[in-house]
């Protein structure tokens, strides 16, 4: 008498316009990441004197006004690198669905240039601290990008 075979559970699948669970904790991750980083840009464009940590330490101290500017939009970009996202892993903005299938592509295309950035700033403090933020946001969007 022949064993029957093993069983083997199915793989996940996500129900219709809903993605799997791990692309919502990526989601999350990138979501947590993000914040950090805001966080981070708005304290640089309220004087924080840290411009030694960011744009390659070309603003040691406290950044110029215009600087302060750029870290503003800089917020404005997470925050949209963020809405496509949480809409590509099904999270939110259901809206933006079909637009986030290739959208993501170019969050993914982002930040990996922040990673090569962050690798090659003169900046030795900068290096240390985003450049590891950087790979775990291109992490979080890769993995969001190849949910289904």
């Amino acid at each position: 008498m022949r064993a029957a075979p093993p069983q083997t559970k199915p793989p996940a699948r996500a129900r219709p316009g809903r993605s799997l669970p791990s692309a919502r904790l990526a989601a999350g991750a990138f979501a947590l990441l993000s914040l950090a980083v805001g966080g981070f840009q708005l304290a640089l464009a309220a004087g924080a004197p840290w411009g030694d940590l960011a744009m390659g330490g070309a603003y040691p101290g406290t950044y110029p006004p215009a600087m302060r500017v750029a870290a503003l939009v800089q917020i404005a970009i997470y925050l949209l690198l963020a809405a496509v996202v949480f809409s590509r892993a099904g999270v939110a903005l259901r809206r933006w669905r079909t637009a986030s299938q290739w959208l993501i592509w170019f969050v993914v295309a982002i930040e990996s240039v922040g990673v090569v950035l962050n690798l090659i700033t003169p900046s030795p403090l900068e290096r240390l601290i985003w450049a590891p933020v950087a790979a775990l946001l291109l992490a979080a969007s890769l993995r969001v990008a190849l949910s289904r």
